[in-house]
């Protein structure tokens, strides 16, 4: 079994994430901004870990990674100003990456969104502007790391349950997922090495999860 720290510990997706690892028998470590988020963390079986990563060096991250064998991040900064969505969304993404590397964490899922890249099209008066770009960079940093890195590309996030049942591959166009699904996604991709390397998008669809991500290998 692997120890697995999630950045964004208290997000729906994480915290789907981390009752699902537990229960498979991880030791998983979340890292959330809010002290008063713990007990729900605690909840899932992941130690609960007070970090607020927008405001941390990539040294202090560091030191939170060791012993970790693998990252998931799942943070943002949730809307608010470009300035904001920017630091989290961005650099605080990216002074993770360089953390796991220095820490020795070798694994590092990234969820990221359907259609992420320098070629999002978004215009730049739109709100999701900010947020477009600063995943697109976190994503390129990712890709150019040396990590063994996996991006997701989950379509419109719902609160509907988890189906397990999941479309991807070429030519599927972004509908919507459940988060507890993208959660189910996540996990698998973790125990499986040849999902390293890979940028996967997905909606919710008809194929289970595990025969879905087989079709990727």
């Amino acid at each position: 079994m692997s120890r697995i720290a999630i950045i964004g510990g208290h997000g729906k997706v994480a915290l789907h994430l981390a009752r699902r690892l537990t229960d498979k028998g991880h030791t998983v470590t979340s890292l959330f901004r809010n002290p008063e988020h713990a007990a729900d963390v605690e909840k899932t079986g992941a130690e609960a870990i007070v970090a607020d990563v927008e405001n941390l060096s990539t040294d202090q991250i560091t030191e939170l990674l060791r012993g970790q064998d693998a990252v998931v991040w799942s943070a943002g900064a949730g809307g608010g100003t470009p300035e904001r969505t920017f630091a989290v969304d961005r650099d605080a993404a990216i002074r993770s990456m360089d953390a796991a590397e220095a820490a020795g964490a070798g694994r590092y899922v990234m969820v990221s969104y359907f259609g992420a890249g320098k070629d999002h099209g978004v215009p730049e008066d739109d709100g999701f502007f900010a947020y477009a770009e600063a995943k697109a960079d976190a994503d390129e940093h990712l890709r150019a790391s040396g990590l063994n890195w996996t991006i997701l590309g989950p379509s419109a996030l719902t609160m509907d349950p988890g189906t397990g049942r999941i479309e991807t591959g070429a030519g599927v166009e972004g509908t919507s997922v459940s988060r507890e699904d993208v959660a189910h996604v996540a996990a698998e991709v973790l125990e499986r090495p040849d999902t390293a390397g890979k940028t996967i998008e997905f909606n919710n669809g008809s194929t289970p999860v595990a025969e879905a991500l087989d079709s990727l290998a």
